[in-house]
């Protein structure tokens, strides 16, 4: 459970968490204990001794620990082929092998609990029930300890230190006579260590790296340009961009969310973000005296928005909790409600239903707005997520709005008036000058007709994960590469 959870977990910076890359983990992980018990069958009939269990558990341990080293070339290399496919593959690749050697433990054991044909039953009774507490214990330790307090590469090794020391205990103890061979493979799986110790904080050429720490939403990092800029990124991917001298985001779409709020509302006292990401738009409210409340899914983006972007958690009210959760049990109103909750190169899906909205039209006072930062395309075939969000918006609210500057960031404007006019023209005046011209391009971008395609999305049925497919794979790949080059 730990290779298969933290498999997963090595391959989101580069292939996302959709469940195209948890299938195809699940897939090959079912695919490999099945071979694994089939080859671990025959073997175990043949030998009489357990010294092929514990080479196979070797194996597996250097196969793992050469994983850490060589998982980014072969991600980016699966990047060139489409989401399914290279999910698939570079989950066959990585971790194919390793999990089907470990999967031979189950037959060598069933041969040595099995004294006689009356003792099968009871003795696979008690080995499925010790596999099945101990793949618990693996899933809670992943879960809720190892991911949120060590890198996924650092955890990767320790599972692969792990097992080639349980192989060579045996042979040092039970087989002296290969003891000298465990003791090189032993060596030889300790390389990659090396290796990470020394990948570590080598990630980007010409960038300072300021923070990083993994989290249960994946590994966050604050890196530094020599001019000052600092990039937040979740899973090597940019999420943010903030200029500590001004004081001021260097991304457009914070701008947006802010800007359309007011644009849309003359009278905010009240604001509920959905998404924390640096702390850039609550402390914008904030700083013209809204109260703002904050629902942030990841308490360890806290420490980070606050020690690196000048974050300041003391004027909001900041809610741990899922959005949707928080949704469903607001008994608060609110003016605006700004939704920017991301994991990467996409939202969750949960947020993005016809009920989610009604939730939030329920938390919206009367002419309050709702203001979304996505990402999609209006082009044929491509087109799904963002008609689709249209119509699921237009579902619940009366009037809806789409601006776009044309680089695939997409910002809904969603509320209960007749008219979705602006009743105040937007400014860019405290727009930062890097990104000026695209804020002035988003604002004049506005598309006043959807062409008729996509669905109206509900918890029971919103596909988006598939249809969105191929805008979610490029944006990915695009991310993902330029993440590459900094």
């Amino acid at each position: 459970m730990i290779v298969e959870i933290l498999g997963a977990k090595m391959l989101s910076p580069y292939l996302g968490t959709s469940h195209f890359v948890w299938t195809a983990q699940i897939a090959v992980t079912m695919v490999a204990l099945a071979c694994g018990y089939y080859l671990g069958g025959r073997v175990a009939e043949r030998s009489r001794t357990l010294a092929p269990l514990y080479w196979s558990i070797m194996a597996a341990g250097v196969y793992l620990g050469a994983t850490v080293l060589v998982r980014e070339p072969i991600a980016y290399w699966c990047l060139d082929y489409n989401l399914a496919a290279g999910s698939l593959l570079a989950s066959i690749i990585l971790f194919f092998i390793p999990l089907g050697l470990l999967a031979m433990t189950g037959p060598f054991l069933v041969g040595v609990l099995t004294q006689s044909l009356k003792a099968v039953s009871s003795s696979m009774g008690r080995l499925t029930s010790i596999s099945t507490l101990g793949s618990l214990a693996g899933t809670m330790l992943i879960g809720y300890l190892l991911i949120p307090l060590l890198p996924n590469s650092v955890t990767m090794y320790l599972t692969s230190l792990i097992l080639l020391l349980v192989g060579a205990a045996y042979f040092a103890v039970f087989h002296r006579q290969t003891a000298l061979a465990a003791a090189v493979v032993l060596v030889l799986g300790a390389l990659p260590g090396i290796g990470l110790m020394q990948h570590q904080g080598g990630q980007h050429r010409w960038l300072k790296e300021l923070y990083r720490g993994n989290s249960h939403f994946g590994m966050l990092q604050v890196v530094q340009r020599p001019d000052g800029i600092k990039y937040y990124m979740n899973d090597y991917l940019v999420q943010d961009t903030y200029d500590p001298q001004r004081k001021q985001s260097v991304s457009h779409f914070t701008y947006m969310l802010s800007g359309l709020a007011r644009a849309y509302h003359t009278n905010i006292a009240d604001v509920l973000c959905i998404g924390l990401g640096i702390g850039i738009v609550p402390m914008e409210f904030a700083a013209e005296g809204v109260r703002v409340d904050v629902v942030e899914i990841n308490p360890a983006v806290v420490p980070v928005a606050k020690d690196h972007f000048d974050f300041q958690p003391e004027k909001v009210r900041i809610i741990i909790d899922d959005g949707r959760h928080f949704l469903n049990r607001c008994d608060k109103q609110y003016d605006v409600v700004v939704l920017d909750a991301f994991l990467g190169d996409s939202s969750p899906a949960h947020l993005f239903t016809r009920e989610a909205f009604q939730s939030v039209q329920k938390a919206l006072r009367p002419g309050g707005v709702l203001v979304i930062n996505s990402f999609g395309s209006l082009k044929e075939g491509k087109d799904f997520f963002s008609t689709s969000l249209h119509k699921t918006l237009g579902a619940v609210f009366k009037s809806v709005r789409l601006f776009t500057s044309g680089d695939g960031g997409f910002f809904f404007a969603a509320s209960d008036r007749a008219t979705a006019e602006f009743a105040r023209r937007p400014s860019v005046e405290g727009v930062h000058p890097e990104v000026r011209r695209e804020a002035e391009a988003a604002y004049a971008g506005v598309v006043t007709a959807i062409p008729d395609t996509g669905r109206v999305l509900t918890d029971d049925y919103n596909p988006t994960e598939y249809y969105d497919a191929a805008n979610r794979e490029e944006f990915r790949r695009r991310m993902a590469f330029a993440a590459k080059g900094l």
